[in-house]
């Protein structure tokens, strides 16, 4: 069992910039074996991939956040950070933090075993 623990969301205005940040915890964590990643999801919607990270450091972004948010990790303080800049309104929603033992970092949320709480996002125009 992995546990994520999400911090760092809040409310700003479009334009602004926020750092999510996800620890995780338990003994059988093992950073340099997780691929991690974020996701988000709106009330209604289906949850949606953001970024991802995989045990090599190998990053993957959706689309829609290519050249604005940066996902990094620091292994040695088993925490993974998504950094938003330049938000819209349209990123509002509650940002989950997932990890996979020896996962490629998919995109797909099928592929992800273990999920924080998330911490939400709301960009006001």
């Amino acid at each position: 069992q992995v546990d994520l623990v999400e911090s760092g969301g809040g409310s700003v205005q479009a334009g602004d910039s926020l750092k999510l940040s996800c620890l995780a915890t338990k003994d059988s964590y093992s950073a340099y074996a997780m691929a991690m990643g974020w996701f988000r999801q709106t009330p209604g919607q289906r949850r949606e991939f953001v970024a991802s990270i995989n045990w090599n450091f190998g990053t993957r972004y959706a689309d829609s956040t290519l050249g604005r948010f940066t996902i990094s990790r620091d292994n040695d303080k088993d925490t993974v950070y998504l950094e938003m800049n330049d938000l819209k309104p349209e990123d509002t929603a509650r940002y989950y933090c997932a990890a996979e033992r020896f996962g490629s970092g998919s995109s797909e949320v099928s592929t992800w075993h273990y999920w924080g709480q998330g911490t939400q996002v709301t960009v006001s125009a």
